[in-house]
């Protein structure tokens, strides 16, 4: 499958949200999704642990990867018990990331920093994904950054939920 951005991203996009151009991820470029620098003094910016102005605070999926349809498919089995949609879906899942051994590490987030299953969701992910054939391990991080927000979800996640 060819490199493409999430679909609620997409939808972003094609509102008129995002500039014209992708990036080389096919992500689009979009300022919240971008750590920005508030240093106007000019002084040294190579601290390697700071992110450089510009660097994705989502980052790209192995979208080429050939078990990324089977690891994405698996995160769609996983729900969020108060909400009738999965995770995928909601757009609660940023980056599948699978490198050439199979391991496979999942960056995502939660609809609020409070959600009542945040100590209980990273392990249905990773036992969603762990009987894929072929997957070695599954890590499983939780970000904050960038907030979820509704634009997140998906068009199909909203048509389920009844904002369209």
């Amino acid at each position: 499958m060819e490199n493409r951005p999430h679909a609620a991203l997409a939808r972003r996009w094609a509102l008129g949200k995002f500039p014209s151009e992708l990036g080389k991820t096919g992500r689009p470029h979009h300022s919240s999704l971008y750590k920005s620098s508030d240093n106007q003094s000019g002084t040294d910016m190579t601290n390697a642990s700071e992110p450089l102005e510009g660097a994705p605070l989502i980052a790209p999926s192995s979208v080429s990867h050939p078990l990324y349809d089977a690891v994405a498919d698996a995160c769609r089995s996983v729900y969020d018990p108060e909400i009738p949609v999965n995770i995928y879906e909601l757009g609660l899942i940023y980056t599948i990331d699978i490198n050439d051994e199979n391991d496979v590490k999942i960056i995502m987030t939660l609809t609020a920093p409070g959600c009542p299953v945040a100590g209980e969701m990273p392990g249905w992910i990773v036992d969603a994904i762990s009987p894929v054939p072929g997957v070695k391990s599954v890590d499983v991080e939780l970000t904050w950054e960038p907030p979820w927000g509704m634009e997140m979800m998906s068009d199909e996640a909203r048509l389920e939920l009844g904002f369209m």
